[in-house]
């Protein structure tokens, strides 16, 4: 984004809030800089940033909808800091205003915040989303109308900064979902459900609104040449899995390689996925590398009915890429291979 528009408006609940950059067992820092500070920080001293709160996390009052929309539509484009905070998710008794303590009942965005995000649509300005919270959040309609969508999570006192330099293009994000982000709790199995059906990225046979492992940057990357060896394995030998990866944008940048491995014929209720490595490397633009990856005994075991964890005669499926597989993410790369276990049945610890 360029530095030096003529006027950006900053609004949302969120936008200039201390509680939102520190999340849970915190204390207390001697400075910070909220969302709206590090915009105005970064952007030229002859760009006016208008600021309007909006509206709040929880409350349903809508009365500073028309200032929102009147710094909107005076201003050449917008950025609007929604979410939740520490406040609404924690530990019992921390977060005050959460209706269980702590925990939530559903996982949308609260009060009229998904109101006030399409009222601000509907003036046409460009939008960039920057979503506060520490766990998922159901945020359909922004995956389908809001062209950049930022998870800032609980970044930190100086998380204002962090999010300017991504917005203003001074770091190439390359940061991934560590959970699975789901279009619905309808998604979710039910609190007191122990089996682990339909649970995380491993269990999880659904589309989801966002994988876990999903994240973009401002380059793009390729892969190739995903090399399995041996193709056929003798239980309890180590297997060597090698990729060639290359930057094909046009600026420097971090990509995150991840491995993972699918059981493709076990009888037993296995997860659907399992991501057993990872590799972050910094590429130039027109780079390429030679990662490589071991897959132990260990990386190929499951844990059988008795209880004990076994190696045995076994199909598998090899993915290697950006994100996790199955999901086809849309400028995101990752390759297939297959994999088999031959031999007698062995424990291991």
């Amino acid at each position: 984004l360029k530095k030096d528009l003529k006027s950006i408006a900053v609004i949302g609940p969120n936008a200039d809030d201390l509680s939102v950059l520190l999340g849970n067992y915190n204390s207390i820092p001697s400075r910070h800089t909220t969302f709206l500070e590090g915009i105005k920080q970064k952007v030229s001293s002859e760009t006016e940033v208008l600021y309007v709160k909006g509206c709040g996390i929880i409350k349903e009052s809508k009365e500073e909808f028309d200032e929102a929309v009147e710094a909107a539509n005076k201003s050449e484009l917008v950025i609007i800091v929604l979410g939740i905070s520490p406040l609404i998710e924690g530990e019992e008794g921390n977060a005050k205003l959460s209706e269980a303590n702590g925990d939530r009942k559903n996982i949308d965005l609260p009060g009229v915040q998904e109101d006030f995000l399409k009222l601000i649509d509907q003036t046409g300005k460009p939008i960039i989303l920057i979503l506060t919270s520490g766990s998922a959040l159901s945020t359909n309609y922004a995956k389908e109308n809001i062209p950049a969508i930022i998870q800032a999570w609980y970044p930190g006192e100086e998380g204002g900064v962090a999010t300017a330099d991504v917005i203003f293009g001074d770091h190439n994000p390359s940061g991934k979902l560590p959970i699975t982000f789901y279009k619905s709790i309808k998604q979710l199995p039910p609190f007191d459900d122990y089996s682990m059906e339909g649970r995380t990225y491993r269990y999880f046979k659904d589309e989801p609104l966002f994988p876990f492992g999903h994240g973009l940057s401002y380059t793009k990357f390729k892969y190739s040449n995903l090399n399995v060896s041996p193709q056929k394995a003798n239980i309890g030998n180590n297997v060597e899995i090698s990729v060639d990866i290359e930057n094909i944008g046009d600026t420097v940048g971090e990509e995150i390689t991840q491995l993972y491995i699918s059981n493709t014929f076990s009888s037993l209720n296995l997860p659907v996925r399992e991501l057993q490595g990872f590799e972050k490397n910094e590429l130039k633009v027109n780079e390429k590398i030679r990662v490589k990856f071991t897959l132990t005994p260990k990386n190929l075991s499951h844990i059988n009915n008795e209880g004990k964890r076994i190696v045995e005669s076994d199909s598998f499926k090899i993915s290697v890429g950006g994100c996790q597989p199955g999901f086809g993410v849309v400028g995101v790369d990752f390759i297939e291979e297959n994999l088999k276990l031959v031999g007698e049945k062995i424990s291991i610890q």
